[in-house]
């Protein structure tokens, strides 16, 4: 696994039914939103300046914002 693979952001808030395991992820621009793909629409979260040490050290916090549609 290298640096580019570990993880560095949390993802809070939210529908609960967005599993952990999308949560926790690895984030190239730590300023931009995050956008997630989940069912038939798009998660959008937004960075804090809040880190965090569980369950991961170092994870910058990312708080829901609003969600999209996916376009038919």
């Amino acid at each position: 696994m290298t640096s580019t693979d570990q993880p560095n952001a949390i993802l809070k808030g939210g529908p609960s039914s967005l599993p952990e395991h999308m949560r926790i992820r690895h984030v190239t621009d730590l300023t931009e939103k995050v956008k997630v793909l989940f069912g038939n629409r798009y998660e959008h979260f937004e960075a804090t300046s809040e880190t965090t040490n569980q369950p991961v050290n170092g994870l910058r916090v990312f708080v829901w914002v609003d969600h999209t549609y996916v376009a038919e």
